[in-house]
């Protein structure tokens, strides 16, 4: 593929960068290696490999959900500034 100096002017655009005319010139050069280099990596035979996501096998690591029991209401409300009917009070933050 071919790299224009419009293309680089129209990336630029979209990242939002102002460059200079060297810096154009040098990013023509250096995106055109770059797309060469990915067409030799599609010359690859990879019929006989299996897609995969990760390179290493991943598991799950989570645990089991386990019941446990909680603590008394009466002990979560010890630190409570200000309570009512067994509940924290809070002041009132809808008209």
């Amino acid at each position: 593929m071919k790299v224009t100096k419009e293309t680089i002017e129209h990336v630029a655009n979209l990242a939002r960068l102002n460059l200079s005319e060297e810096e154009k010139e040098k990013l023509i050069h250096d995106m055109e290696n770059i797309i060469s280099y990915m067409d030799k990596l599609n010359e690859l035979d990879t019929s006989e490999i299996i897609p995969t996501d990760h390179v290493i096998p991943i598991k799950n690591v989570f645990r089991d959900d386990e019941v446990l029991d909680s603590y008394p209401k009466s002990k979560m409300l010890m630190n409570a500034p200000e309570k009512e009917d067994g509940c924290f009070k809070v002041p009132k933050v809808v008209e």
